[in-house]
């Protein structure tokens, strides 16, 4: 900041203006005028003129709301008054006499009602700007408290979505928990009541095996859902890998025949034996396949098909498709459907495309993937989403 030639011995003068430039060339030209001007105009009336490069104090430029330079601002006395345009001079010469004026007509104002001028001085045109650098700065230091605090809100509303859709998803593995025991029970039961049992030695292991390997999912979900919980920016904690996802889809539909059994439900499987190797978090694509299996499973009526397929999209990409044969979902809920808070209203009583799905977002998002529907009522529904190919 710059200051003009004093027009005036006082510190404190009655008219305090600014002048805004910027470093071009033809600004001292500007300021060499406008200095003149003021010059000619002064006479014996006290004013401060200071000269601002807004490459300097953009901080002032941004406070006083500048959109060119140069400008001309009247800061003292009230009201402000700004001047901007390529006659400055011409608006200086006709706004000066009513400036001067009004600033005589304040002072008369202030000393009537104070009775003393000097027990009442008048700011000086510093003080102003350090008022104005402090009000900045009390600005900026509330917006970014707000934003802190949006921030963080944020980061809660993110943990409590995650939390509802973990204990979601906790669902699927610990009911095969339970059937499996149920069904090892049951055998037991009747061998001590009967002295026989129709589970075989191979059954029994298959039914050990596979409530492992859910106890395990549980496991899994629960040790992040604790990450998460203690995680400073709310992410899914990811744990990439190359990945078979041709044998890991195939595990997880295997995983699931039960349920297609009770269903009368036929799977079919289109998986290439030359997929490329995947870059992902094999638990978590577990966890994608098994959300849309298990609505696959539960949309499809009774001996109806459930369709699996993966294709080598591009070359960055590979696409995991997943269609049933249910009722389809209406086009304008296509996109809503992943929001962890919609349902649709034929799913109002009854667990369904909601959590899960937005989980499943959040995980194929997490690995800079898209996953999409597309759905016709009546004719079922493609759950489609991609995953990206192992780069040495």
């Amino acid at each position: 900041m710059e200051p003009a030639p004093s027009p005036s011995t006082r510190s404190e003068a009655s008219l305090q203006l600014l002048l805004f430039v910027d470093n071009r060339l033809s600004s001292d030209e500007k300021i060499r005028q406008i200095r003149n001007r003021f010059t000619e105009l002064r006479a014996d009336y006290d004013f401060d003129l200071q000269i601002i490069d807004v490459g300097d104090q953009p901080h002032l430029a941004e406070h006083f709301k500048l959109i060119a330079t140069p400008t001309l601002i009247k800061v003292y006395p009230e009201p402000r008054q700004t001047l901007a345009g390529s006659d400055l001079s011409a608006q200086i010469e006709n706004w000066w006499h009513r400036w001067r004026q009004a600033s005589e007509d304040y002072d008369a104002s202030v000393q009537s009602r104070v009775g003393n001028l000097r027990a009442l001085p008048t700011p000086s045109l510093n003080d102003s700007l350090s008022r104005s650098d402090q009000l900045i700065q009390l600005s900026d230091d509330v917006f970014r408290l707000k934003q802190e605090k949006e921030e963080l809100q944020e980061q809660l509303d993110f943990k409590d979505r995650l939390i509802s859709m973990l204990a979601h998803d906790l669902r699927n593995p610990l009911t095969a928990v339970s059937i499996a025991l149920e069904t090892l029970a049951m055998g037991n039961e009747k061998q001590v009541a009967h002295g026989g049992s129709r589970l075989t030695p191979a059954i029994i292991t298959q039914l050990l095996k596979h409530a492992r390997t859910q106890a395990k999912a549980i496991d899994r979900m629960i040790t992040d859902l604790l990450q998460a919980a203690r995680s400073s920016d709310g992410r899914l904690q990811l744990q990439p890998q190359k990945i078979d996802l041709g044998a890991l889809c195939l595990a997880v539909v295997d995983s699931l025949n039960e349920q297609f059994q009770a269903k009368a439900q036929t799977v079919v499987t289109d998986i290439p034996s030359d997929l490329p190797i995947v870059y992902a978090d094999p638990e978590r694509v577990r966890q994608v396949l098994i959300n849309l299996l298990d609505n696959a499973i539960k949309y499809t009526p009774d001996a109806g098909q459930v369709d699996v397929a993966i294709l080598h999209r591009t070359a960055q990409k590979v696409q995991i498709s997943i269609c049933d044969t249910g009722p389809g979902i209406p086009g304008d809920n296509q996109e809503q459907i992943f929001d962890d808070s919609f349902r649709l209203e034929r799913d109002a009583e009854k667990a369904g495309y909601g959590i899960g799905l937005a989980v499943c977002q959040q995980i194929v998002r997490a690995h800079y993937g898209q996953i999409w529907v597309n759905s016709e009522l009546g004719h079922g529904s493609c759950f489609h989403f991609t995953l990206p190919v192992y780069r040495p």
